[in-house]
């Protein structure tokens, strides 16, 4: 069950925000935005095939409004729906978390930008001792996965069907509520040295 502390007090009320983005949760506003992700092949490459706009639709309003399954990252300047993030409570404490954008904004550090938020958000206002991720075996979220100083937990293998047809691995990586202050502190330690070393230049 998704914790009380996930629901905002109005629907399009903010759950967290970056420079460049709000996290929010879906409304039924967001079906185009969502199947220009979910409708991808390119995408959903290795998870399940690309959805079809009816299963956009079901998607949206069962899991996404209804169970408030997932987050919407939303573009400030463009008030566009550009990422979607699952985050749900898996056991108590422990929340999932996983992503998919919009390719035409790949590259411009989105995705990590608005993971990095999420973990914030989990590990403070969700007070989560832990939250992992899972990918298959190849996919480039790994890389993610290890710039947000998440840890590899275990493979399970041959575990799941990639959009093809075929058995892949499924990867899990996690951190922990420990490992993130540190994480976080060592980032803030960074900047203040480099801040000061400015002052002397």
């Amino acid at each position: 069950m998704i914790s009380t502390t996930l629901h905002p007090k109005q629907k399009n009320e903010s759950l967290t925000e970056t420079k460049r983005l709000t996290l929010r949760f879906f409304q039924l506003e967001d079906e185009n935005d969502l199947h220009q992700i979910l409708g991808d092949e390119e995408t959903m490459r290795f998870s399940e095939p690309a959805f079809h706009p009816e299963q956009t639709r079901r998607f949206l309003t069962d899991f996404c409004i209804a169970k408030h399954g997932a987050i919407a990252a939303v573009q400030k300047e463009t008030e566009k729906v550009i990422g979607y993030l699952l985050f749900r409570e898996d056991a108590a404490e422990v929340y999932e978390m996983g992503w998919f954008f919009n390719r035409q904004y790949w590259g411009k550090g989105y995705a990590q930008e608005a993971c990095q938020a999420l973990l914030r958000y989990a590990f403070t206002a969700c007070r989560a001792h832990r939250v992992f991720a899972e990918t298959i075996d190849g996919d480039r979220c790994v890389r993610l996965m290890r710039r947000l100083a998440m840890k590899p937990e275990g493979v399970l293998r041959k575990h799941i069907r990639d959009n093809k047809g075929n058995w892949a691995d499924m990867i899990l990586y996690g951190i922990l509520k420990e490992e993130w202050q540190e994480e976080t502190a060592q980032k803030t330690d960074a900047y203040i040295s480099t801040f000061r070393m400015e002052e002397f230049l």
